[in-house]
């Protein structure tokens, strides 16, 4: 089965594929000629991965899923949620985005965030939408070369490192992501 996954991320994109059972080719944006920077309009996370994927279904008619993925942090009210990848400013930087957020939280001893993931997804003229959340918290600073985000400053709970610290694998088994990615699988499975 060939799936288009709406995103031109490639770090999303690869964490994404080692999710995917085997049988699932998943292809990119990039990959089906769509160069286009999808507008996230939306004043909900559900609102704009559902705008990324009706993008997609309406101008390629392909099956394909979308997600939009937003970091919550208590103290801040949910901030900066569906603004999340553009915190900083409209340049889309993590290093920014990091930073800035570091600095809303200094002095603040409440620094549980959550992220949430949600993903839409087009199949046989339908859209269904998957939901995953981890709680944890925000660092004092960064630490740890991996995953891509805010990863270097969220500690999942029940764990001592950062989403950058861990391996892939165990970052999968535990992520927002990787829970919306299962629920979206078993679905899947059910319609295949």
């Amino acid at each position: 089965m060939q799936l288009i996954f709406a995103t031109h991320n490639q770090n999303k994109f690869n964490e994404v594929q080692k999710l995917l059972p085997a049988h699932i080719h998943l292809v990119s944006l990039t990959d089906i000629g769509c160069m286009e920077d999808i507008p996230e309009t939306g004043n909900t996370l559900e609102e704009n991965a559902r705008l990324k994927a009706d993008y997609v279904a309406k101008n390629y008619n392909l099956p394909c899923f979308a997600d939009d993925t937003g970091l919550l942090v208590d103290a801040l009210n949910g901030a900066p949620g569906v603004r999340s990848a553009r915190y900083a400013g409209d340049r889309k930087s993590a290093d920014a985005n990091m930073e800035k957020l570091l600095f809303e939280l200094k002095g603040r001893t409440d620094r549980s965030a959550k992220f949430k993931t949600i993903i839409a997804l087009h199949l046989n003229n339908g859209c269904q939408f998957f939901e995953g959340t981890v709680q944890g918290e925000i660092t004092l600073r960064q630490a740890g070369k991996g995953g891509f985000g805010y990863d270097p400053i969220f500690r999942p709970d029940g764990h001592l490192e950062t989403f950058a610290e861990l391996p892939i694998g165990a970052k999968n088994k535990i992520s927002h992501r990787g829970k919306a990615i299962e629920q979206l699988v078993q679905y899947l499975k059910t319609k295949t």
